[in-house]
């Protein structure tokens, strides 16, 4: 066969030419659109009643109406579209929760269909490829994750082991705070970094060790504590549920600082400074969770790997040092805009404990009032307002509502915290309301609910509860001007203030009872 080498290039289009290439050209692109809306709709046909839902934006969905506070947002669609509407996060289906009713079905006639997580960017490279126990999928793996959990890290055993360190750190806050009021005057004192640094201590030093923060820390500590603290805000910065990059992959492709590309450097670091810790610890036996899972990987190894006790310390920072500061920080807060409430706990400190002695972790069951006023500000203010989000594994049926497999739930506990329907008053702080034998207590959910619930709340309780009450105890407290405390939301997972608290602080003789 003879080939022509010489063929001559086609010659420059003509303008009338290029105007039908781009009408054909549109024509199969729209052709394509319908085609594809036909097709998914048809393979969905089945489900005759799904949640309501606004309209959508081609492409976007409704990605383009969340605006921060993602959990207001919410609260006011529903209250248009119902306690049970869907949304669309690019081409994810998402149904949001916050009807009583809905949310207990969802916990327990469908705890094992909701019971997976979805595969976000931040679970693959900070989570280990969704391997920890707050992200894993449900099974055999998350399982024996939970199980190391509820007996290793969890435990009332293991919590007390570890009591004096949460001691010794609120000790260590106590005295810092006595200094800066050593005139006997009334000083001003900022608390979100105070909480902050008391939260990472205490979990730092239950494993691996180390104190970050305070003036006895080496220099070198101090250096790991600032990647520490840059790699966690980091990562509560990118964590949630409603990223655009989670659920438009384009703009992962496109632009030199996508959003895929600076999760995976931060999963490197983060990873660098876990094996760090492990490392440092190997051949060395100190008292701390490192040392007992790298005793369990001595006779367990094919188990107990680098990355699954690399991932078991990731979600212990994530999950226990910012959300147990930020809830210090609501509750003082709501105490220095509620006086009376703050009066009414110290004497119930001063009743039960007397003159001379310090409160203690075995003393907070003890002070129901304490506790009312925790379990208050986790109703007002949860750490989590939209928990984690769930993945139906399955078809299920929410509220009466087709859900379809590969759905993403979220649950808005914020909303629900503030039911006109199950809560009296709901916008007022009243610790009151828990007072009378806990009746109210079993419809909070600022740990989550059903199987995939938070295993370390026992361990935020006792922070939070011993740290109030040693404040309340052991101070004086004011506002610092005649004006009441800022309780704007701020941008962030754990939904932290707006204003960081500032307050009025002076010593009472009690505290000389730290000191010594």
């Amino acid at each position: 066969m003879h080939i022509k080498l010489n063929t001559p290039l086609p010659k420059t289009l003509h303008p009338h030419d290029t105007e039908d290439v781009w009408f054909y050209t549109s024509l199969s692109l729209i052709f394509l659109l319908f085609t594809f809306k036909f097709l998914f709709q048809s393979k969905h046909c089945r489900y005759k009643n799904l949640p309501p839902t606004p309209s959508s934006l081609p492409i976007l969905g409704h990605l383009h109406l969340l605006k921060p506070p993602v959990h207001r947002t919410f609260h006011r669609l529903s209250q248009t579209y119902g306690p049970i509407f869907s949304l669309w996060f690019g081409s994810r289906r998402v149904v949001i929760v916050s009807s009583p009713s809905a949310v207990e079905e969802c916990f327990t006639k469908n705890d094992v269909v909701l019971a997976n997580r979805p595969r976000l960017l931040l679970g693959k490279y900070i989570g280990y490829n969704w391997s920890t126990v707050a992200l894993s999928p449900y099974g055999d793996h998350w399982r024996n994750l939970r199980r190391i959990g509820a007996i290793e890290i969890f435990s009332s055993q293991r919590l007390n082991m570890f009591s004096t360190i949460r001691k010794d750190e609120v000790k260590h806050l106590v005295r810092k705070l006595a200094q800066n009021s050593s005139s006997g005057d009334f000083t001003k004192v900022e608390m979100k970094s105070m909480f902050n640094e008391l939260t990472f201590n205490i979990i730092m030093t239950m494993v691996a060790g180390k104190r970050y923060y305070g003036e006895d820390v080496d220099v070198s500590d101090k250096e790991e504590a600032k990647q520490l603290r840059e790699i966690m805000t980091e990562a509560i910065a990118y964590g949630g549920a409603a990223n655009p990059a989670d659920f438009l992959p384009i703009l992962n492709w496109t632009g030199a600082g996508g959003y895929e590309k600076k999760v995976r450097e931060l999963g490197k670091r983060t990873d660098a400074f876990l094996q760090g810790l492990i490392d440092d610890h190997r051949g060395i036996k100190r008292n701390t969770m490192i040392d007992h899972l790298l005793s369990l990987q001595e006779s367990q190894p094919e188990y107990y790997t680098d990355q699954i006790i690399k991932g078991i310390i990731v979600v212990l920072l994530l999950a226990g040092t910012d959300t147990s500061a930020v809830t210090l920080e609501w509750a003082m807060s709501s105490l220095l805009n509620h006086p009376h409430v703050l009066k009414k706990a110290r004497a119930e400190l001063d009743s039960h404990l007397g003159p001379d002695r310090v409160v203690d972790e075995p003393d907070v069951p003890k002070l129901p009032y304490l506790q009312s006023i925790v379990s208050e500000t986790l109703r007002l203010y949860p750490a989590a307002p939209l928990l984690l989000p769930h993945l139906s594994s399955d078809y299920c049926t929410i509220g009466g509502f087709d859900v379809p497999r590969d759905t993403m739930v979220l649950i808005n506990a914020w909303a629900l915290h503030r039911d006109p329907a199950l809560w009296e008053d709901p916008e007022s702080f009243k610790p009151e309301r828990f007072e009378n034998g806990g009746d109210e207590s079993h419809k909070l959910m600022s740990f989550g609910l059903g199987r995939r619930a938070c295993p370390g709340a026992g361990l935020a309780q006792r922070v939070v509860g011993l740290t109030l009450g040693s404040l309340i105890q052991c101070f004086e407290w004011e506002r610092v001007g005649e004006k009441e405390i800022d309780m704007k939301e701020g941008k962030g997972l754990s939904m932290p203030k707006a204003v960081p608290l500032e307050a009025m602080c002076k010593a009472r003789p009690i505290v000389n009872k730290f000191v010594t």
